[in-house]
């Protein structure tokens, strides 16, 4: 079971619950987030405790039994929908657009991204600066001269950003600039990047492994929600299987079974799951039917010669035409 502490108890209040339950003979783990929530489990222990006597403990607010092995994540856990919000941007609380390039290359090709995306309504806009590749030799983003072009940016044009943290040391540098921070499809499972996202005050774009399950997804953002990030956005972006006439399998069908599952917000990346520029429109408007919060579209000035993943990438005048294409869709299929 789950104890959880009412928003503001007291230290003692939460030690007193902790010692109750220890000297009961159970097992027991804390998180520490706007509330403390203990995870209460026999674990070869052979106490019991009576659930009317811990909810007469000063400082608790509730017990909840959950079953699946993904707890804070959970709709059992949360009934009513998480919205994270991001600047301008409230992620779950309609249907938001996220575009931008795979990678920043410079700054002349930063700014004319940004202006053109804002232009097409775009007010979170997505730009690497640390970049994991399948090669060596691949660009690997500007890395720490891409900080100070982050600032600039968002002087300019006014954008919020996401961008996407590779370990603890990037997570740290990009922390202060960035307005929402990426755990890539890679990092996943990476649970000392996942633990040191938990004690972010940042919101967390979490994306699905390539060969994860969506309960090795859900697990995973349990890590964070644990240790007291409650701002948590799911990304579907394809999973590995036989096919060969797309970069990945875009499993369209998570986003409804993620919603049914999880309380916490859906978005799509139609560009990293096909890798094909050709099917980017028609899969992005199918995830603005699907119920999804929201769409991660990948647009760059250039895509012929972009430096990483440019045959995926939308030219800016695609994407121009296919924003208001999304906003409409999305509305119809909300009622």
């Amino acid at each position: 079971m789950l104890i959880l502490m009412k928003t503001g108890a007291t230290a003692q209040q939460v030690d007193a619950v902790a010692r109750f339950i220890l000297d009961a003979g159970l097992k027991l783990e804390k998180s520490n987030g706007g509330a403390v929530t203990f995870s209460v489990s026999q674990n070869g222990a052979r106490g019991k405790v009576a659930e009317d006597d811990v909810l007469k403990l000063p400082g608790v607010a509730r017990i909840a039994h959950i079953k699946t092995p993904y707890k804070l994540s959970s709709r059992e856990f949360q009934k009513a929908d998480t919205v994270v919000q991001v600047g301008e941007v409230k992620i779950g609380a309609g249907f938001c657009i996220i575009a931008g390039p795979c990678s920043f290359e410079d700054r002349e090709q930063a700014l004319k991204i940004a202006r053109a995306v804002k232009k097409s309504g775009v007010h979170l806009m997505r730009g690497g600066i640390y970049k994991p590749r399948t090669s060596p030799f691949s660009f690997q983003g500007l890395r720490e001269r891409g900080v100070a072009l982050l600032e600039e940016l968002k002087r300019e044009t006014g954008l919020s950003f996401v961008t996407e943290a590779v370990d603890e040391k990037s997570f740290d540098l990009l922390e202060p600039h960035a307005d929402m921070l990426q755990i890539g499809a890679r990092n996943m499972q990476n649970f000392e990047l996942l633990k040191r996202a938990s004690r972010s005050k940042k919101p967390i774009l979490l994306k699905r492994g390539m060969s994860a399950t969506l309960d090795e997804l859900l697990m995973a953002a349990d890590y964070v929600l644990s240790g007291g990030n409650m701002q948590v956005v799911l990304c579907e972006r394809g999973i590995k299987t036989f096919t060969t006439h797309s970069r990945n399998t875009l499993d369209i069908s998570a986003v409804p079974a993620l919603k049914h599952l999880s309380h916490l917000p859906v978005i799509v990346d139609p560009s990293h799951a096909t890798g094909d520029s050709r099917f980017v429109p028609a899969m992005a408007l199918a995830i603005a039917a699907s119920g999804s919060d929201g769409v991660m579209v990948e647009v760059h000035d250039d895509p012929a010669h972009a430096l990483s993943d440019g045959e995926q990438a939308l030219t800016l005048e695609a994407f121009a035409k296919l924003a208001p294409r999304l906003e409409a869709v999305a509305r119809t299929s909300r009622g």
